[in-house]
């Protein structure tokens, strides 16, 4: 089916956006997607709206299982072993935010999500951010 004229530019913009950029502004781009995609099953869960909760959710998702799946644990050390453990995390509460129709796993997720993306952009722009707290980490330390 044909994109409409508006969509096939977007669709083209997107495209060279993502041509364009780096490995770590990319992994950026991800964390960006999976926050608009929990940010819209918060809407609809807000709204009983359960067709576009499921669909938000599943994309967001399919974001989480795309970065846990690059990660590899034999070279990455600590640090992969920690998002690998993150992204169970964030799994298991979207999960619960499906299952419970509820928004508090929603928001544990996105504060998650977003302390992750700073990190991120902060290595994309070559700077080492201060670590931000975890919900339910209790030491602050990633």
């Amino acid at each position: 089916m044909p994109l409409p004229y508006a969509s096939r530019g977007l669709h083209a913009y997107r495209q060279t956006e993502v041509q364009a950029s780096t490995p770590l502004e990319l992994v950026v781009m991800l964390y960006d997607g999976a926050l608009r995609f929990t940010a819209e099953a918060r809407a609809a869960i807000e709204r009983g709206d359960i067709a576009a909760r499921r669909t938000a959710i599943d994309r967001a998702l399919a974001i989480i299982i795309h970065l846990q799946s690059t990660l590899d644990l034999e070279q990455g050390g600590a640090i992969a072993t920690n998002l690998h453990r993150l992204y169970d995390y964030v799994s298991r509460r979207l999960l619960d935010a499906s299952m419970q129709n509820a928004v508090g796993p929603i928001d544990d997720v996105s504060a998650v999500l977003r302390s992750l993306r700073e990190g991120w952009q902060g290595a994309a722009r070559g700077l080492t951010p201060a670590p931000t707290p975890m919900p339910g980490s209790g030491s602050g330390a990633v």
